[in-house]
């Protein structure tokens, strides 16, 4: 893969600002000084999994895909780099500090366009001509979702999801759906085959049911342990690396399979007939990792192909929310998208990680009410969160999902109050204010990003 310089701009060098659009939910997206380093991976699998698997990070400068606005800083018009059609390739696209000037090259074929408006307008007629393009049609409101993961990982039993559920309504917290999250069943690559505390999957939905709240559960359809039964049974399924979960290493799938697909049908429209109208569809980018494939075609047009199926299975009245997902080549496809990383994993409860996922959910605002919902990740308002205060201001401000991941029994009169307030104040499916986007080029700490910096 080269790059070709398409563009050479005189700046401020002081003033200057440049927006790279990330890969994917989890990858860094933020405005940079224009004389900083973009942000780095610690290592092979962090680069797959946070970064765009298989294309190289520059030794200067920032890169973004598909999309880039640079700000010179000097009263010019900002200037727009982007990928016009995601459906096939998504350009790579570098912007590097030379003295005074900022030099653009690209991969690909973009669209150059010049915005006297200012950079938030660049990024905001963007997102309504792709949006267009890509078919986006009016958004539905999202569900406000209770989630098991942030309180229960993997430990979770469908006696903890019934708690809670019996729970919302004593302590007066609107949910409308209550998602089922990784856990439920052996893992990827099993099938959809329940664990033992999930043995009565059907009756619980029921109960969720007749309580007046939809169901939702959590799905990683795009990949597999390579030592699970499906790459053991199927290896001309596996296309290539795909980082590392589960204590094992992960391979995604060849989403133009016949196989491939033909299960991928099956296991989504199985789960709407138990009565799921909700998927949490994680750890998406593995549908678009490097290799070969049964059908040649690239892989971004492999990924968006394999979402356009589980599309079509899981059918029109089911909502479908996108988390580590590639940002482009998923618009019109899902209701909702994670725009940025986890909350917090396991191990770091206390919020020793700090805000991860309060830098890229700031910078994408502006795809909010445009490509989709934005899902800012779930609000944990317990007391033993510490960064609960911020975290909760963070979503109020640039949320527009809302979803909540904490044992009901488990919150304090803040943390309740808080929930019910931020979940009676779920924003319309519409862009942010323009007062939202302009507090969304502010230029986030490190300690917000959740991968180092350059």
């Amino acid at each position: 893969m080269s790059f070709r310089v398409i563009d050479e701009v005189p700046v401020d060098p002081g003033s200057a600002r440049v927006y790279p659009e990330g890969w994917q939910s989890w990858s860094p997206t933020t405005w940079y000084p224009v004389g900083r380093e973009g942000h780095w991976p610690q290592g092979a699998r962090q680069h797959t999994m946070r970064f765009r698997p298989g294309v190289a990070l520059p030794e200067r400068g920032v890169q973004g895909e598909g999309l880039l606005v640079l700000d010179p800083g000097d009263g010019q018009p900002a200037r727009r780099y982007a990928t016009v059609d995601a459906s096939e390739q998504v350009a790579s696209i570098r912007a590097r500090l030379d003295m005074d000037t900022v030099v653009v090259s690209a991969t690909d074929e973009v669209a150059t366009s010049t915005h006297a408006e200012g950079p938030m307008a660049a990024l905001t007629s963007y997102g309504e001509q792709f949006a267009a393009r890509a078919g986006v049609v009016e958004l539905r409101p999202a569900p406000r979702v209770w989630s098991s993961w942030y309180q229960y990982f993997l430990d979770v039993t469908a006696a903890d999801i019934a708690e809670n559920a019996a729970a919302f309504d004593d302590h007066d917290l609107p949910f409308d759906l209550v998602q089922i999250d990784d856990g439920w069943s052996h893992g990827i690559g099993e099938s959809t085959r329940l664990t033992a505390g999930f043995a009565a999957l059907p009756r619980l939905v029921d109960q969720i049911h007749a309580a007046g709240r939809q169901v939702g559960i959590w799905l990683a359809p795009f990949l597999v342990g390579v030592d699970s039964d499906l790459a053991r049974r199927h290896p001309d399924w596996c296309v290539g690396p795909a980082g590392y979960n589960w204590g094992q290493d992960l391979t995604g799938l060849d989403l133009t399979h016949p196989g491939v697909r033909e299960h991928l049908f099956a296991t989504v429209r199985g789960l709407g007939d138990l009565g799921v109208g909700y998927l949490k569809l994680d750890f998406l980018y593995g549908g678009a990792v490097d290799g070969r494939r049964h059908h040649d075609v690239t892989a971004v047009a492999a990924y968006r192909s394999g979402l356009e199926l589980i599309r079509e299975a899981a059918g029109p009245e089911t909502f479908v929310l996108g988390c580590g997902a590639p940002i482009l080549p998923s618009v019109g496809l899902v209701d909702a998208m994670r725009v940025s990383p986890d909350t917090f994993h396991e191990g770091a409860e206390d919020g020793s990680d700090g805000l991860r996922g309060r830098m890229s959910l700031i910078a994408r605002a502006w795809q909010q009410g445009r490509f989709w919902i934005n899902d800012p990740d779930c609000l944990v308002a317990r007391p033993s969160y510490r960064l609960r205060e911020g975290w909760a201001d963070t979503v109020r401000e640039f949320g527009g999902l809302r979803s909540s991941s904490d044992r009901v029994a488990a919150l304090d009169q803040w943390g309740l109050k808080t929930t019910r307030a931020l979940l009676r104040d779920a924003p319309a499916p519409a862009p942010f204010s323009a007062a939202v986007l302009e507090s969304s080029r502010t230029i986030a700490t490190d300690h917000d990003s959740g991968v180092a910096p350059r």
